[in-house]
């Protein structure tokens, strides 16, 4: 079986950072837009608003040059979640497990606002290039 996803969006709100002694995690939600043309030729644009986890460096890369409005290409895996709700509702969502990412749009990301580029060690590769940063999270803990 394979689980890959492939998104290019923005960021519609800040990255969310926690930590603790073992894990860092950051998370947001990235806004997927589709153009679309019906019978009449009309053209229409749905969004779509997933989110994303980050885990470990990739979590600190994440907040630190990411925020809102940020573009970004993100190449993960679906993550399926099932809760009760505070009514005893059972709920249940996607969302991706983000494995690698790229910072595109130059001046808007916070990168290149600053001129500088995120620096990663500890067997990561990260491609200062085109700011590109992969990391791989075969196990996490949740």
């Amino acid at each position: 079986m394979f689980n890959k996803v492939i998104l290019t969006g923005n960021l519609s709100k800040d990255i969310t950072l926690k930590s603790n002694s073992n894990i860092t995690i950051a998370s947001s939600t990235i806004a997927v837009n589709r153009k679309l043309k019906n019978q009449n030729g009309d053209t229409s644009e749905e969004v779509l608003f997933i989110d994303i986890t980050f885990f470990g460096r990739q979590a600190q890369i994440a907040n630190q040059y990411l925020n809102k409005g940020s573009k970004v290409l993100i190449e993960g895996r679906l993550k399926y979640d099932t809760w009760q709700d505070q009514n005893g509702q059972n709920r249940s969502k996607h969302s991706v497990v983000v494995e690698s990412m790229e910072m595109l749009g130059g001046q808007n990301t916070g990168a290149n606002q600053n001129n500088q580029s995120p620096n990663t060690n500890n067997n990561q590769s990260h491609n200062q290039s085109n700011n590109s940063y992969n990391e791989s999270n075969d196990e996490i803990p949740f």
